[in-house]
């Protein structure tokens, strides 16, 4: 797959309303939020039973997304709250929205 030419995902992985969050990126969203889900995705993820994906965003080329990715990393979680707010304001898992 030639990364110039296929997008990404950017996406937020929580444990509840407010509670630890997780920035990630990826190219198949649905396959790695299942992965979160069944405690293979990541450790910190796993840790913290983060296995509700409350907000997600679609960049292309990828290397977009890896470099949104960084950048929302850095932010606040005031101002992380206020991006998953916005588009999701009940927190709910957007995981069956994907499939």
């Amino acid at each position: 797959m030639d990364r110039e030419t296929h997008g990404g995902w950017v996406y937020i992985m929580a444990n509840r309303y407010r509670g630890a969050l997780y920035v990630g990126v990826t190219a198949d969203l649905a396959s790695r939020v299942s992965q979160h889900c069944d405690g293979s995705g990541s450790d910190y993820c796993a840790r913290r039973g983060l296995t509700r994906l409350v907000w997600a965003e679609f960049s292309n080329p990828i290397d977009a997304a890896i470099a949104h990715e960084k950048r929302l990393k850095r932010w606040r979680r005031e101002w992380k709250f206020a991006l998953i707010e916005k588009a999701n304001p009940e927190w709910n898992d957007l995981f069956d929205t994907l499939n």
